[in-house]
């Protein structure tokens, strides 16, 4: 850890920002499907702030942010490349596959590691994901 003058520079992880085109839509698909919690939501000066998260880490979230530039609408699904967008650890990957699978979300390379159990999908706009779960 980084520490100035004895102290840890940050005291935790905030927000992850992901570009989507459409935050009302993104909002249904971490909430309904992949049971995220609203953490926050105000528009203010036109800029909507959507937070979202996991439940019992409201400390930590995803900002859809909504793209606004072309610059940004291109990024759209393809912040990290081919790269996962980030990691959700489960205490039962059979219960998220089942969840994403009757929501019609692709899953693939499911793999069983001797330290986790792991399967990739994406969001609706194209985010990989990773969920795991640990032994």
């Amino acid at each position: 850890m980084i520490a100035h003058s004895g102290k840890a520079l940050f005291s935790a992880i905030g927000r992850l920002v992901v570009l989507v085109d459409d935050a009302d839509a993104a909002l249904a698909f971490y909430r309904d499907v992949l049971g995220f919690r609203v953490l926050h939501d105000q528009t203010a000066g036109g800029y909507r702030y959507l937070h979202v998260g996991v439940p019992g880490q409201e400390s930590a979230g995803l900002w859809l942010m909504p793209a606004v530039t072309d610059q940004e609408r291109a990024r759209v699904g393809r912040q990290c490349g081919d790269q996962p967008l980030l990691v959700l650890y489960t205490d039962d990957l059979d219960a998220v596959a089942g969840r994403l699978r009757e929501h019609g979300v692709r899953v693939w390379a499911e793999r069983d590691d001797a330290d986790s159990r792991s399967l990739h999908f994406a969001d609706l706009h194209g985010n990989v994901l990773i969920a795991a779960q640990l032994r």
